[in-house]
This record gives structure tokens, sequence and C-alpha cells, in this order.
């Protein structure tokens, strides 16, 4: 057996340790290509060969991982090709109609830019709202709901689309450049140790900022009933009052801040954060959200 051939064989056969199951599809590519690369041994160096034997099994072994263990929507589970990132058609279709599109920046519910006055929209108008200013990802609907939905019940993953949509909102908004504390809503204890995580801090740790920093020195003190438990905006606001507060010793005179939180539907969680932030000494505090959802909510 002459040199080249020994290159093939040992070369097939190391990759093969690592991928057994394709060891039949590479065994066949290997009777019908070593005829070839024997042939033109004259102008086939040992690394050359070697290089194709592996190039090929490595493109063998990917066929064969895909039939085995197809890509899938991390939404709807339907099987994609590996082109799809992460989504199939039809969950991008529906991303892309809850995405975008025309918003107040003073509450973050859909208003065309024509109906704006004074920088807010007709709900917001005599509203008493205390973070400055917010951008969204898109509207609680459709596959973004369901992702959502999804991310606060143990579905992680689902952090690779949704950190992209939250990162295009926060680097499209007009606040991107003065952030300097990027600060998750909390959690109470109790909550989070059920859950295991805070979907907000997860979310805030995938956003790109050149300058500014995770804070958690924002608490939730008292636990509260879920905010979609309450009847309206009234008695959520009246939940979540005196919820939260600094640590001791973390003050944050000066700073401007940006709270990350999955949802807003009435603002009340967002306002009561922003309250006690201002009171602690920030200068400004916006907020970033995937989605507005209470469209219809007054």
């Amino acid at each position: 057996m002459n040199t080249y051939s020994c290159i093939l064989i040992l070369g097939s056969l190391q990759l093969l340790q690592v991928a057994p199951l394709a060891a039949f599809a590479v065994s066949g590519w290997l009777i019908s290509v070593l005829p070839l690369i024997i042939t033109n041994m004259g102008t086939t160096t040992p690394e050359t060969a070697f290089s194709i034997v592996k190039r090929a099994a490595i493109f063998v072994i990917d066929g064969v991982n895909h039939l085995f263990w197809p890509a899938v929507c991390v939404n709807c589970r339907e099987t994609i090709s590996e082109m799809d990132k992460n989504l199939c058609g039809h969950c991008w279709d529906q991303l892309l109609c809850c995405a975008g599109g025309d918003y107040c920046r003073r509450c973050g519910r859909d208003a065309s830019v024509f109906g704006l006055l004074g920088g807010r929209c007709p709900d917001c108008q005599g509203k008493e709202i205390h973070f400055d200013r917010i951008a969204r990802s898109g509207v609680y609907s459709q596959s973004l709901q369901q992702m959502i939905l999804a991310f606060k019940s143990s579905r992680t993953e689902l952090d690779s689309v949704l950190s992209l949509l939250a990162n295009s909102a926060l680097e499209g908004s007009d606040f991107f450049s003065e952030i300097e504390l990027l600060v998750p809503v909390p959690l109470h204890w109790s909550r989070r140790l059920g859950r295991g995580y805070n979907q907000s801090q997860l979310l805030a740790r995938k956003l790109k900022h050149p300058r500014a920093r995770i804070s958690t020195d924002l608490v939730r003190v008292r636990r509260t009933k879920a905010q979609p438990a309450m009847a309206s905006p009234t008695a959520r606001a009246r939940n979540v009052a005196g919820a939260f507060a600094v640590r001791r010793r973390h003050n944050f005179t000066g700073r401007r801040i940006c709270l990350v939180d999955d949802i807003k539907t009435t603002g009340a969680t967002l306002n009561e954060c922003a309250k006690v932030l201002k009171h602690a000494g920030a200068s400004r505090v916006f907020a970033l959200v995937l989605a507005v959802a209470g469209q219809n909510v007054n």
C-alpha cells in the first residue's frame, strides 16, 4: 500500500472516531474517490490528499447530522433549513408583522408620528410617566407573544432571537448614546427561586452597548400578585406601589439608566421602578421592552 492510500485511510478513520454515524456514508465515498486520487498521485501531495478527505468527510457528517437531528424552528418546532436563522418562514412573517411600526416614544403604544402632541400620544397626555422615553421591539402578539411566554417559562434558548430584536430596538432608540447603566426589572427572590432565573436579567446580558454595564442594585422587596390578574391600570399601580427599593449604600446620583423588561402593558411596573431610581438620584431613566401589550387598555 503506498503513502497516499495510507494518508487517505488514516485521515478518514480519525474523522470516523468522532462521528461513527457517518461511517457508512464516508466509506462509500472513499470507494468512489480513492481511485481518482491515486490515479493523480503524481500531482497530488499528501497534504492535498488529506485535505480533500477531510473536507468531504465533514460535508458528509453534516449531512448525516441534519438527517438524524434536523434544524427546527425555536418557536413552533417545525423543521427548517440551516439557512432559516432559528425561525421558520411562518414565524418570521408573524414576527415582522409584530415588530417595527410607529409608536409613541413616551409610552410605547401604537401611534402615528402625525398624532403626537409635544412628544406624547393621545393616550399618555396628562398621565404621570416617570421614565423619560421608551424603546420597544414590537407589539405583544402572534409569534412574539408566544416566544416571550415560552422565554418566561423555561425556554431560555429563545434569548438568541429575542436579544436580536432587543438590540435592534435599543440601537434604534434616540437615547442609546446616553445610557450608563442597564437595570433589569427585578423579580422577588421567591419567584426567581421558583423560576430559576430572571428573564429580564438574561435579556440585559445579551444587550450590546459600548459603555453601559448591568446593575442589579434595584431589588424587589415585596412579592406582588401577577400584574395580569389586576383588573385595571389603577389596580396594577397599587399592586406594585412600594414593591421596589435600591440596595443600601448604592446610590444612582446623576446616572442615566435604562430599565430592561420583557413586556409593558399599562406601564405600572416600569413607572414604579423609574420613580424609585429617580428618588435614588438618577438623572434620566429610559426603558427597553420586547413588546408592548394592552393596546386597548386605558
